[in-house]
């Protein structure tokens, strides 16, 4: 299949925020506890792939909990047609976000998120509180192969306060999309390689370093080893001579929990912290430059562990209620620091061990959750945190070192 990669530069922020409007196809379970906390499960639009293949895309209009709610929690799966999760070994689940956005009633005006002619017509992207620039890492949820066994849960008495009307112009309505990227490793020539997107597993179209742009615009430099810039929609891993497998449909399968808000819910401030950030500080403005990904190339060292870490000024601070970090297998460890050097949140990866969905050996299969005891740990406002991720020191490209948590401006009272 021919790739146009003259829109390869627009891709990189694809995959990682808004991508193509979809329709999507769902199933509900509802019930309701004695405690009014509500679940329900959905199953998203369906997509194909065949041995090999990356899916990059986006997924918008997702079935969503409506009204003015304080979601508990997000969990998603990857499932076959018949239900069943689909181990990490035969598709890959690099990375799913899910994105907020507000679209206007109107059915009149252009839903086109390319069409910059009618700008109140598009979509009105709204990212979590993290310091990224742009529209990199701009989700409320998000996780990867970690996904099936990392707690997205939050405590009583807080939530993701969502659906007040009066966050929402009159003649809109808040919706959310998915963006997701998965590749199929069935029969690949080197299943580690590919779903790391290493460049040289994959049969690039034609051009590719000159046609592709990177994250700021500039020529794909050749020196460009591997990451989502070679992992684009249906690009195609390198299969092993004469394998053949069937094409299959799969879908994601996420359960959302949450409660109809009232004055007993306290909110909560979603941030995305990246180790790659780049912050430079123009006297009083502080530009932010988040890379998403990077590379630990080929060594020597006698170093077991590699270091990325990023100083980040945070504007506004708040209590700690929740953490733990998006990373890639090769993991060892991601952790937060305070301006002082105390430990806000280390968070652990869990490595399978076994064949089944969730235990799969050799993968980072779970992430620890950070849950403080109320009130011990607190971000100040205008504090600088380190947010330092740690990877075995071996070549490996594409990898990730987000940090995810959350935070309250005040405390649920005390009897």
């Amino acid at each position: 299949m021919q790739v146009n990669t003259r829109f390869i530069s627009k891709a990189f922020l694809f995959s990682l925020s808004i991508i193509v409007i979809l329709s999507s196809t769902t199933y509900s379970q509802q019930n309701k506890n004695l405690n009014q906390i509500k679940s329900t499960t959905y199953l998203s639009e369906k997509f194909e792939l065949g041995p090999g293949e990356v899916l990059a895309k986006g997924i918008e209009d997702i079935e969503f909990p409506s009204g003015h709610i304080g979601v508990k929690s997000f969990d998603v799966d990857l499932v076959d047609e018949q239900g069943n999760s689909v181990p990490l070994y035969e598709t890959y689940i690099h990375h799913w976000f899910a994105i907020r956005y507000h679209l206007n009633k109107d059915k009149n005006m252009s839903h086109d998120i390319y069409d910059h002619s009618k700008p109140f017509g598009g979509p009105d992207y709204k990212r979590n509180d993290g310091t990224c620039n742009t529209w990199i890492l701009p989700h409320y949820w998000g996780l990867g192969s970690e996904s099936r066994g990392t707690s997205s849960k939050l405590p009583d008495p807080f939530a993701v306060e969502l659906g007040n009307p009066a966050n929402i112009t009159e003649g809109w309505e808040e919706k959310w999309l998915f963006s997701i990227m998965v590749i199929d490793t069935r029969g690949t020539e080197d299943r580690k390689s590919c779903s790391e997107c290493r460049c040289d597993q994959f049969n690039l179209p034609e051009n590719f370093y000159n046609e592709t742009k990177d994250i700021h615009g500039k020529p794909l430099s050749h020196e460009y080893k591997g990451g989502i810039f070679c992992c684009q929609n249906y690009f195609q891993c390198k299969l092993k001579n004469g394998f053949q497998a069937p094409y299959r449909k799969l879908a994601l399968r996420y359960t959302i929990t949450w409660i109809d808000w009232d004055q007993h819910q306290i909110p909560v401030r979603f941030y995305v912290l990246d180790s790659t950030d780049r912050v430079i500080i123009n006297g009083s403005e502080v530009i932010h430059d988040c890379q998403a990904e990077y590379t630990i190339p080929e060594n020597n060292s006698i170093d077991l562990v590699h270091v990325q870490k990023a100083s980040i000024p945070m504007k506004k601070g708040g209590y700690l209620i929740y953490g733990t970090a998006h990373m890639h297998t090769g993991v060892v460890n991601a952790t937060l620091y305070g301006q002082d050097g105390r430990i806000l949140c280390t968070s652990t990866p869990r490595y399978g061990t076994g064949n089944e969905a969730g235990n799969e050996k050799g993968y980072a299969v779970g992430m620890s959750v950070c849950y403080p005891k109320l009130g011990s740990i607190k971000i100040n406002d205008g504090e600088t945190v380190i947010m330092e991720s740690r990877y075995k020191n071996e070549f490996l490209t594409g990898a990730m070192g987000h940090m995810y948590f959350y935070l309250a401006d005040r405390l649920p009272h005390t009897t």
